[in-house]
């Protein structure tokens, strides 16, 4: 593989610097693209211990597929990585990496699964035909209002027959994303008004009044199951679940736990290991239907009774992929990496084992070491790193670009993630004491622009490990 290939990194940071592991474990030669507010970087670094001068490139926007495209034909690229954010589940960019005058591999799926499981209502299509949970509503678009208001009266129903005592359904614009576009009604004397409301702000915004009605669920714990297929996409495999409930107020992760669920350590009001194995099978049905072709990550929320029901796919490797790797073993090797995976089976190799040769071991715990204010709405820190330290062990890995040797200027126009920790213990408990061990050991120091000491999202991630998977 190695003397037909080499791969070029369309990312930065942390999960630039692991695709290069990755393919340097595999043998591949790689080049790396940065940005000017990029240059000290530790992927810029890496980049040229690897592969020399030559193996950096500066382009003007990680966003700039043209830029990326004319900086892999200059370095002979074979194919692209995308890794995650950025161009990583643009199906139109997939597709034309690999139909340009001069092909290459997208490492990633297939650009037609990216945009099937792209689409948020044609996953719920698929799933409902294969008889897998998903949040109750319209599986599309609502143009008709009397329609509408039947659909959210049986959702009404739906909740008082669960039990909810506060039933609530959403409204959105099913063109929208990010949040644009969507409302909460608490009961059907508003629902009208707010329908109306969300069709015309869809229309003048998206030029398209279609509108998805869905059931609010709340308490919810999230959970994920991590699949990856090779390219045939017959016998997709599974690495297990992870629960990734402990979030900011915007709902961005903060820490990652896997498995999703421990009932050997805590006591659930439900069967969770029975949820576990239903999210797995379902999860890997669609695979199955999709003919999906490499990692993926199936998304879930469970409610407090115990229901699963599937939220989205995202057709990428996700940040929190080595949580997962990190109580996994494939024939009794614990050496599992799931970029390392995603690189060879994205080149073409076969996945050269099936889910009986897939086991699990031990608790594992990912933080995601941010520098943001928790106190002030978790804002970024924007300032000058002078220490970042930590004491190894043979149970913590560090993934960072951020250098130990030297003062970091954190670039404000991309975000302030620092570095990933993943600890591995013998059980829950195992796994939660040596993370609040590793936390307080680390040395994370720096000033911003007036001089004021460094803010890091460090104290959460401490109050946080203390109730870890419990629901």
């Amino acid at each position: 593989m190695e003397d037909k290939h080499k791969v070029l990194i369309a990312n930065r940071g942390e999960i630039a610097v692991r695709i290069m592991q990755a393919c340097n474990d595999l043998g591949i030669p790689c080049v790396a693209v940065y940005t000017a507010e990029d240059k000290d970087s530790g992927h810029v670094e890496m980049a040229r211990k690897l592969g020399g001068d030559d193996a950096a490139y500066r382009i003007q926007n990680y966003n700039d597929a043209g830029d990326i495209l004319s900086v892999a034909d200059k370095a002979g690229a074979t194919a692209i990585h995308p890794g995650y954010g950025f161009f990583s589940e643009n199906y139109r960019f997939a597709r034309r990496v690999t139909e340009r005058d001069r092909p290459m591999i997208f490492i990633g799926p297939s650009w037609h699964v990216i945009r099937d499981l792209g689409d948020k209502i044609n996953t719920k299509r698929i799933a409902r035909k294969l008889g897998v949970p998903t949040v109750p509503g319209s599986d599309r678009p609502i143009y008709d209002e009397l329609e509408a208001e039947t659909i959210a009266q049986s959702l009404f129903d739906f909740q008082e027959k669960m039990g909810v005592k506060r039933p609530v359904v959403l409204v959105k614009a099913s063109a929208g994303g990010g949040g644009m576009g969507i409302d909460e009604v608490e009961d059907m004397a508003r629902f009208r008004q707010t329908y109306r409301r969300i069709r015309n702000y869809s229309l003048r915004t998206f030029n398209d009044e279609g509108v998805l009605i869905e059931q609010r669920i709340f308490d919810f714990n999230h959970l994920e199951v991590q699949v990856i297929a090779d390219r045939d996409g017959k016998d997709p495999v599974h690495f297990g679940t992870r629960n990734c409930s402990v979030q900011s107020p915007g709902l961005q992760k903060r820490i990652e736990v896997a498995p999703g669920f421990r009932s050997a350590d805590i006591g659930y009001a439900f069967d969770a290991d029975k949820v576990l194995d239903d999210i797995v099978r379902h999860s890997l049905s669609i695979a199955k239907e999709v003919r999906y072709d490499n990692v993926g990550t199936w998304e879930w929320i469970v409610t407090p009774a115990g229901e699963p029901f599937l939220m989205e796919v995202n057709t990428r490797i996700q940040v929190e992929n080595g949580v997962s790797a990190c109580i996994a073993d494939v024939n009794g090797n614990p050496d599992v990496n799931l970029i390392r995976e995603q690189v060879r089976v994205g080149l073409g190799e076969a996945l050269g084992y099936s889910q009986d040769n897939v086991g699990f071991d031990g608790v594992g715990i990912e933080y995601r070491i941010i520098a943001e204010d928790t106190e002030n709405g978790f804002a970024p820190w924007v300032g000058r790193i002078e220490k970042f330290d930590w004491k190894e062990a043979d149970w913590v890995e560090m993934h960072t670009h951020v250098p130990r040797d030297r003062h970091y200027q954190i670039p404000t126009e991309y975000d302030p993630n620092l570095a990933l920790a993943i600890i591995w213990g013998e059980d829950l408990e195992h796994a939660k004491k040596r993370g609040v061990e590793f936390l307080k050991n680390l040395t994370l120091e720096g000033v911003d622009a007036s001089g004021q000491p460094m803010k890091t999202n460090i104290p959460f991630l401490l109050r946080k490990t203390e109730n870890l998977l419990e629901f």
